[in-house]
């Protein structure tokens, strides 16, 4: 199976493509993006996500990803390089995937400010260092690439987090 680019973003302004990769000026004028972009999509996550089941929280992050792959490649092309750091439409898109399952398990006896702090370390530790061969998932082709290390970066957050939960309660 060969991964090949949406060609719907093609016909939009070149403007608007990197603006909405970019998340504006938090792309663009901020240092550490990609920081910048996945605390939005903490507050993203806490705005849209905070009272939904981990079920709807998926099928709308995976199609949002979509999304991302179509922008993020189309911008990074016409920004001319592969991965661009001023891109952070995946960090913010991918952050509900962090904290599925907050409400339930173990999770759910921490403080919200703990699961919020820790889940964004863990997704930002994932995002930079790219183990468990993340780091792979970065050479697929353009939004493809951009988008799904970051997908795995929050996946690995998300069960560390609980994994970090369910460590607590055997103290």
């Amino acid at each position: 199976m060969r991964l090949t680019e949406p060609k719907w973003p093609r016909v939009l302004p070149a403007k608007f493509v990197v603006a909405f990769a970019t998340l504006g000026p938090l792309g663009k004028r901020l240092p550490a993006p990609g920081t910048w972009g996945s605390l939005a999509g903490v507050l993203y996550t806490l705005v849209f996500f905070g009272r939904i089941g981990w079920v709807p929280t998926l099928l709308v992050t995976l199609a949002l990803c979509y999304l991302a792959v179509g922008l993020t490649g189309e911008a990074s092309r016409r920004m001319g390089r592969s991965d661009p750091g001023e891109v952070n439409l995946d960090e913010f898109i991918v952050m509900p995937l962090v904290y599925l399952g907050w409400q339930s398990g173990n999770l759910a006896a921490w403080p919200p400010w703990a699961v919020i702090g820790a889940g964004f370390g863990l997704f930002r530790l994932f995002d930079i260092l790219k183990p468990l061969g993340i780091a792979r998932l970065q050479r697929w082709p353009g939004g493809w690439g951009i988008v799904a290390d970051d997908l795995a970066a929050a996946l690995a957050a998300c069960g560390s987090l609980h994994l970090l939960a369910w460590l607590w309660t055997l103290r």
